[in-house]
């Protein structure tokens, strides 16, 4: 099943990796409400096991707001912190006044190290 959802959906998550008590998803490429649900899927169980989740949002070209409230809703479960996000992401948390709620660092090592 989860090969079809990969075709259905590609290339949005990539791998995720233990680091200390957290867990490190990397996410790439456009999310929006049409390849959101593996995003999600990923940071859901992550939060569900770790204390601690780093979304490495490097790679990521573009969040609408269907990503936003992902991000918002994650940062109720756990520690959610987004490491390196681009001038997209960046400009979307500012005007949306996110970057005053949401956890955001220069890289994955100051995201864990938080």
């Amino acid at each position: 099943m989860s090969g079809a959802e990969d075709e259905f959906q590609p290339g949005v998550v990539g791998d995720g990796h233990p680091a200390g008590t957290g867990w490190v998803v990397a996410a790439r490429g456009e999310l929006d409400q049409d390849t959101l649900a593996p995003l999600e899927e990923a940071l859901s169980t992550a939060a569900d096991r770790y204390p601690l989740v780093v979304l490495d949002a490097a790679a990521i070209t573009f969040g609408d707001s269907s990503f936003l409230n992902l991000l918002l809703r994650m940062h109720h479960l756990t520690t959610l912190r987004i490491a390196a996000p681009g001038e997209q992401l960046r400009r979307l948390f500012a005007v949306t006044g996110a970057d005053t709620v949401l956890s955001v660092r220069a890289n994955v090592e100051d995201a864990l190290a938080a």
